[in-house]
């Protein structure tokens, strides 16, 4: 058993100082990269001062990484402290059915990694974020979108917590293909519910219908050999004044979002360009290859999970009686969320190559120009690190950094130029 123990702290711990020390890594190569780089970054992104956004980079990966270690800090006294097995004996004791065990179980879980994590947030968003002028929220604001994040948490995590202990006591060992359909299933689901029901819940959004952005909207969507469909604007300096936009849903469900700082820090020029690269993920059937992807991997991840709550050292490790499969699953989940850690560049690689697609498409409808200029600005507006280490890079980066892309552009373009020569 000591083997098991020893192998336990140190995928945990050694996975998290792992990526503590490739956070620090990546500081110290912004830091360095960003004063030898100091034209490009003061001329081409237009950031004004470069150690402000050094140092907004630095101050939120320390507090993020703290976070890490509180958390990790406190799940394991909670496990070797007795206190995992003491609450599960309770719950066991009840003598309600299992699923309404195993249900309860998992929404306490989350509700207390919540409730852990909340002190951090607060201190990201009314220190951090509001030391850098990003934050626009009130403290009410503030205190409502928890309440009501927390309530939808606790509906969704109940549901499909209630639907996967159902399958359990149905399917035995093959549990695993009913949760993998139910994720799958999920999945689809959240891309109608999100944007129709979900999303309201915290930001308004305004069709756009009318006035120059429309008609730059409308002269986008020719460009591109769209019929004229959703496009939303979001307010969503309400909270922040961090700009973005995304594309989401399929079918009638289907929409892009533009933030109201989007529009009001980009040229009519960069936000079609910007439009026009969401347009691109569901022209190029990026939706759906993510989809896919995400259900391949949880499927293995899920299969996983079987082997290891079949396991009787998995519950013998921390003195749970009975073996509830419940109780083997939050464990099992602590074994494998590492593992999905440590794979993260199998799984960008999707990922970026759609961005790099969509970036070519956008430079097709719109030019060079406008997307370049539109990256140079969201990178100045949000402060972002431009020169992500190599191997941080590999592990946290879905996108593209904004040189590569830069670099990409204009490698477009000057393809097109030679191509019409």
């Amino acid at each position: 058993m000591l083997v098991y123990h020893a192998l336990f702290v140190t995928l945990l711990a050694g996975t998290t100082g792992f990526f503590t020390a490739l956070a620090a890594l990546n500081v110290r190569h912004a830091e360095r990269t960003v004063d030898e780089e100091g034209d490009f970054v003061t001329d081409r992104l237009g950031i004004d001062d470069p150690e402000e956004l050094l140092a907004y980079n630095r101050l939120g990966t320390a507090l993020g990484h703290l976070q890490t270690w509180m958390m990790l800090v406190v799940v394991l006294l909670v496990l070797y402290s007795g206190l995992y097995a003491d609450a599960v004996a309770a719950l066991e004791a009840t003598g309600w059915p299992p699923f309404v065990r195993g249900t309860v179980f998992v929404v306490g879980t989350v509700l207390a990694l919540q409730a852990l994590s909340l002190p951090f947030d607060v201190v990201e968003t009314f220190v951090v974020e509001d030391l850098f002028d990003f934050n626009q929220q009130t403290l009410r604001l503030y205190i409502r979108d928890q309440l009501v994040s927390l309530l939808v948490m606790v509906v969704l995590v109940g549901v499909l917590a209630t639907a996967v202990f159902l399958a359990m006591d149905a399917l035995g060992e093959l549990w695993w293909v009913a949760a993998w359909a139910l994720f799958v299933g999920f999945s689809l689901l959240m891309q109608v519910l999100y944007p129709r029901v979900i999303a309201p819940l915290f930001n308004d959004f305004d069709p756009i219908e009318s006035g120059d952005l429309h008609d730059a909207v409308t002269d986008v969507f020719d460009r591109a050999g769209f019929d004229t469909d959703a496009i939303y604007e979001m307010d969503a300096s309400r909270r922040s004044s961090h700009a973005n936009a995304y594309f989401i849903g399929f079918g009638r469900t289907k929409r892009v979002v533009l933030f109201d700082t989007l529009i009001e820090q980009l040229s009519i020029p960069s936000v079609q360009a910007v439009l026009a690269h969401e347009l691109a993920h569901y022209d190029r059937g990026h939706i759906w290859k993510q989809l896919g992807a995400s259900a391949l991997w949880m499927g293995a991840l899920l299969f996983g999970a079987s082997l290891l709550v079949e396991a009787t050292w998995l519950y013998e490790m921390f003195g749970i009686a009975g073996q509830p499969v419940y109780a083997g699953l939050v464990l099992a989940v602590l074994w494998l969320v590492p593992v999905a850690q440590l794979s993260a560049p199998l799984t960008n690689r999707l990922s970026l190559a759609h961005e790099r697609e969509a970036d070519a498409f956008a430079v097709e409808v719109m030019g060079a120009e406008p997307m370049a200029d539109a990256l140079a600005d969201l990178t100045s507006e949000n402060l972002s690190n431009p020169f992500p280490h190599p191997l941080y890079e590999t592990f946290h980066y879905d996108h593209p950094p904004v040189p590569k892309r830069l670099q990409h552009i204009r490698t477009l373009a000057d393809e097109s130029a030679k191509a019409e020569a």
